[in-house]
């Protein structure tokens, strides 16, 4: 079947009169979407430019890596919408049609429509080895007296699981904040925190997996990273996600080749989140059925 470029360089090659043109313009409204679409060699993903170890501007994080392994399976050529991933992410880039996939979302992400999960991950209690602490209890009584480092989301959102169980239990006066968005001008903002514990202005830090993973994997100071247990009397909070791709509501056709090809490449997924020491536990929400709409 000719495409619709071939059939624009018809109408400029052999200077088509006006029902040719028309011809063309024609065809080009009506084609079907899967005509279009194989016009278009470009995987469109959103993402931020700033935010090791999920991605950054020049490919290093693994959701960089991961959308070059689905661009392949796709045979496409990886895009970028550029954008810090904070208030307004989704609305400025995906849901405004910039880019048609973001990488990493919690599968019941409202903003999104999302694929089958292909890690879950859970935040973790980070500590200098060398202080041999051995603490995994959000309710460890020593918490009442180490200098606890937490991420802050800011006065227009909730803060993370573990700064709230803290909070509930009233341990406040120890706590130090870190912001997560932090200075945009420097890299990696979230990583501050982290950095605390290495330096020892901290005890310990109460962090998502996959950030303090990839840092115990790269610091020069051993760090210990063990998952914070003891959650359940703090829920409705949840301090363990299973993550998916999201892309735009309705959006089936790519939804259902998303969650085809991450079935299809769990050994290569899970060796690229274990090469950045992403911190893995099993995955328990129920993979979606493949929507074919």
């Amino acid at each position: 079947m000719r495409t619709l470029n071939s059939l624009r360089r018809d109408v400029r090659s052999r200077h088509l009169g006006s029902a040719a043109v028309a011809l063309v313009i024609a065809l080009t409204l009506s084609a079907p979407p899967s005509l279009l679409a194989a016009e278009n060699d470009d995987l469109k993903v959103c993402s931020d430019p700033n935010n090791l170890p999920f991605s950054n501007a020049s490919g290093a994080g693994f959701e960089n890596r991961l959308a070059q392994l689905v661009a392949a399976e796709l045979g496409k050529h990886v895009t970028y919408t550029w954008w810090a991933q904070r208030r307004g992410f989704i609305r400025n880039t995906l849901n405004a049609g910039q880019c048609d996939v973001v990488m990493g979302v919690p599968v019941d992400y409202e903003l999104v429509e999302t694929t089958r999960p292909y890690y879950r991950a859970s935040y973790v209690f980070v500590s200098r080895a060398d202080r041999k602490l051995d603490l995994v209890s959000i309710k460890d009584p020593r918490l009442e007296h180490l200098k606890i480092g937490v991420h802050l989301i800011g006065s227009d959102g909730t803060n993370t699981p573990p700064a709230q169980a803290l909070g509930q239990q009233n341990i406040v006066q120890n706590v130090v904040g870190y912001m997560i968005y932090g200075d945009y001008r420097e890299p990696d903002p979230p990583a501050r925190l982290i950095e605390a514990v290495e330096k020892g202005d901290i005890d310990i830090a109460a962090a998502w997996g996959p950030l303090a993973g990839y840092a115990a994997k790269t610091s020069a100071v051993p760090l210990t990273v063990v998952p914070i247990a003891d959650t359940e009397d703090f829920e409705p909070l949840r301090f363990q996600f299973d993550i998916a791709m999201g892309v735009r509501k309705g959006n089936h056709a790519l939804k259902a080749r998303l969650d085809d090809i991450i079935a299809r490449n769990q050994p290569e997924i899970r060796a690229l989140l274990a090469s950045y020491g992403v911190p893995m536990v099993q995955t328990t929400a129920r993979a979606p059925e493949t929507d074919n709409r």
